[in-house]
Order: C-alpha cells, then structure tokens, then sequence
C-alpha cells in the first residue's frame, strides 16, 4: 500500500466512478484500476463494488478502509503544511546577544538557520553575561548565549538556561611567557603577573579572589574590547583569564588550564525570560542550536 493508491480509492469513493478520479488526478483509467486490483489484491478484500449501471460503490470492508486512508491523508497533509510554514513563511525579528567569545561558533548557526529560514530578520549583539541579563529582563533580546555556573544559574531565577557545553577556565598566554610550557596553571602562579581581563564584574571578583589567596593581583586593565585583550597578551604585555574557546584559532596566544578545585564548572548555553512565550523565531533557532552543538 501507498500514498497513492490511497489517493486513488478515496477519489473514487467520492466521485463513484473510476472515469472520474482518473480524470481528477490526471492518470489513465487503466492505471488507476490496475493500481487498486493490486491494493484489495494485497489487503485480500474488495474494496468496491464494480457496475456500468450504479458506478463504484464502497464494500463494507472498503468503507472502513477509505476512512483510515482518508485519515492518513489528512496528516500526511498537515505534516506537509507544517513543513512549508517552518520553511516558507517563518518570519519576523530575532535579536540574539551572545558573550565575545563563541562569536565564531556562532556564525555557521546563523548562517544555515537563515538558509532555511530567510524571511526571519536576525540582529546579533556582542555583550557581557550580565548585560545580556538585563537585556533579557527587559525584553530588548529574544535569546542570550552566555557563560554561567550553579551558582548564578540558581540566583536568576526570571530565566530559563539549558547548558550546551561545559567550559574550562584557562589562562592565555605569549608563546614566549615562562608559564607557556604549563600544563596547568595554578593561581598563586598568576601572582605578579600583569593581567587584562574582560570586563566583566563576575570575572574579575573571581579572578581576583583566586589570587588574593596567596598575593595581590596586578590587573594592567579590563576591557568588553576583545581585540585588545587579544592583542596585549600576543605583544608580551599580559596575561588573560578566560573560557577555552575564547582562544580557538587564535595565533600567538597559548590557552593553559588554570587548576584549582575551588573554580567551580562553567557551562555555555542558552537563556530565555522564564516568564515570556517564545516566538517561533526562537523556538527554532533554538532547536538549530542544539542540533548543531
């Protein structure tokens, strides 16, 4: 059985005549009665009762099979509608705002998302995590991509955050630094070390606060501009803190796992206003990122 022959004995059921469903689904008449002899062939019924007279008429075993094949039409229509919607007439604004770093795991994301979705407007904002925050409370952002841990996830309690990955904390340093043959890096080495930190007030606390423990923190500046972090630890000027995917790619600076059990984990995910119904926009892009990570 298939779709077709399904089509073909619900068409003569509501024409009662296999002139007329051949007409109206543009076959011949012998390919459409060929087509349901082989289906009551394999269902072992009749479906119709053949005469020049009365036309087509339903058997009684027939009439219970045209309803469940009119019933699987009926869905395979709304699948294929549903389908269209998603591609075709999806449409409207998306503002992302996401945390610098995994701006560049971002772009093929949005790139194929908009592929298939290209009515869907998208606007993506680099900020700091709790900025995005902010942004999300007062709806000025539809999603935010951002860096959490247990501790921040349970004290927000207006979001909804689902993890995507979980991240390192690590210290980025010059090929030419002495801390660049580390395999691990730990916090009293970061003493007297020059230091430029995204500026980012959870960030520093915690950076700080590591440090602190056995010396004072020489932080030569904190910045939201990434390039000049960037660039100040590739000249020698400093060193820098931060997830392992903030340095993917990026030459002269080497990523090292700081070690330190009082760092708890960190996951990179999505948030969205626990409170506020998401758009379909959303709900998609979501869905596209999960599948993608």
């Amino acid at each position: 059985m298939n779709l077709e022959q399904m089509e073909y004995i619900v068409e003569v059921s509501n024409t009662g005549s296999f002139t007329k469903a051949a007409q109206n689904t543009h076959v011949t008449l012998s390919a459409i009665s060929q087509s349901i002899s082989l289906l009551e062939a394999e269902l072992g019924i009749t479906l119709f009762n053949r005469s020049r007279g009365q036309g087509a008429l339903p058997t009684i075993e027939g009439k219970q099979i045209i309803k469940k094949a009119q019933e699987v039409l009926s869905k395979v229509y709304e699948l294929k509608e549903e389908a269209r919607g998603y591609c075709n007439t999806l449409s409207g604004e998306l503002k992302i705002a996401t945390i610098p770093g995994p701006m560049h795991l971002l772009v093929d994301v949005v790139s194929s998302f908009k592929t298939d979705y290209p009515h869907v407007n998208i606007e993506i904002f680099e900020k700091g995590p709790n900025e995005i925050l902010q942004d999300l409370e007062h709806s000025r952002i539809d999603i935010g991509l951002i860096v959490l841990n247990d501790e921040v996830i349970n004290r927000k309690e207006y979001v909804t955050f689902e993890k995507l990955w979980e991240g390192k904390m690590v210290v980025g340093v010059h090929p030419n630094s002495p801390l660049a043959h580390e395999k691990k890096i730990k916090p009293e080495q970061l003493v007297g070390q020059t230091l430029v930190l995204y500026d980012d007030k959870d960030l520093w606390e915690d950076t700080n606060t590591l440090i602190s423990q056995y010396g004072k923190a020489n932080i030569l500046f904190t910045t939201n501009n990434t390039k000049a972090i960037q660039n100040a630890v590739k000249r020698g000027l400093a060193i820098t803190v931060g997830l392992e995917y903030s340095f993917t790619d990026i030459a002269d600076i080497v990523p090292i796992e700081l070690d330190h059990s009082d760092v708890s984990p960190v996951y990179y995910g999505w948030v969205l206003h626990k409170g506020k119904h998401p758009s379909q926009a959303s709900k998609r892009f979501i869905q596209r990122l999960q599948s993608e990570f």
